[in-house]
């Protein structure tokens, strides 16, 4: 049954890789003419604009078509209003949607945007800006802008990235302050999760709720180079929090600071942002309602048979 409220879908063209008509041949197929408009964005920040200009007007559900960045554009905007968020997932990572078991394929969420029942989940925010999976600084905010630089999208490419950047980075000093203590420690990278994965479900905090009032703090120390590839497959195998060099802390708000530095880059959703080095993390419970699919289903983000072939063989190793 299709709701009665029109429908706003705010695409991002340039995102992915897939021609944008194909979502709007489905459009045509699945919704009524006069149930839905579509509107594409133009600049970086123009989703954010065109939805709280929609919200303005008093629509009740829109929906983001495009990556991870696209998706917090428009979450943004509609923060503990009483609007409705869809996701057709059609960026990279796609951290929220997989975190939700939003089909990427295209069809099927479609579906979830005709047939779905709303799950309301808590947002965080860092020095004044939204986040809705995760954010954090260290190496993966710098692998962030490296693969925001080159122009290239897709997993294989991030993987390029990510070993590419590896080899010259090294770990760097942070002072983290908490409800309950104030450190001085060395890491290699630090992420506040709202939901459990980066994107392409690479599990950064597998155990991490998104509705619990509550972000994971996680804390990659400084590893042996020859624990690397077990570290990076703990990511996919969902068990990185078994690993002896990630800490994860329950927090409510925290503040991080980088030592020696003004200013430094962090993840923001998988886009990177240059920001202040003291980061000012919160979480802000119940603030956003997301459409989600009747029943759910996890979806492999990798081609079919690749975990398998990953796996170590040897007992002892990895436990997927």
């Amino acid at each position: 049954m299709l709701p009665d409220p029109k429908i706003i879908f705010i695409i991002n063209p340039i995102a992915g890789t897939k021609s944008k008509q194909v979502i709007l041949d489905f459009l045509g197929e699945k919704f009524p003419e006069e149930s839905y408009e579509v509107l594409f964005t133009e600049y970086k920040g123009h989703a954010h604009e065109i939805a709280k200009q929609k919200v303005a007007e008093g629509y009740d559900n829109l929906v983001a078509v495009g990556g991870d960045g696209t998706v917090n554009e428009v979450a943004s905007a509609l923060v503990n209003t009483s609007c409705k968020l869809g996701i057709i997932p059609f960026g990279s990572g796609n951290g929220l949607a997989r975190h939700l078991h939003i089909p990427v394929q295209l069809s099927l969420a479609v579906e979830v945007i005709r047939k779905h029942k709303i799950q309301i989940i808590d947002a965080g925010k860092v020095n004044g800006r939204y986040f809705f999976c995760t954010c954090g600084t260290g190496f993966d905010a710098r692998v962030g802008k490296k693969f925001a630089g080159e122009g290239k999208r897709g997993i294989r490419n991030y993987v390029r990235t990510t070993i590419h950047q590896y080899i010259s980075y090294s770990p760097k000093t942070y002072v983290l302050k908490t409800e309950n203590k104030k450190v001085r420690l060395d890491a290699f990278l630090i992420t506040f999760a709202n939901s459990g994965q980066y994107g392409n479900n690479a599990y950064i905090s597998p155990k991490a709720i998104i509705n619990d009032g509550l972000l994971d703090l996680c804390i990659l120390r400084p590893f042996p180079k020859t624990s690397t590839l077990e570290i990076g497959l703990r990511l996919f195998f969902k068990n990185i929090d078994q690993s002896p060099y990630l800490e994860v802390l329950r927090i409510k708000k925290a503040s991080l600071k980088r030592k020696g530095k003004s200013r430094i880059t962090i993840h923001l959703d998988g886009e990177p942002l240059k920001t202040k080095a003291r980061l000012k993390v919160k979480v802000i419970p119940d603030a956003l309602q997301v459409m989600v699919p009747l029943s759910r289903k996890r979806e492999s983000a990798l081609p079919p048979g690749i975990l398998k072939k990953l796996q170590p063989k040897k007992p002892g190793q990895v436990s997927p």
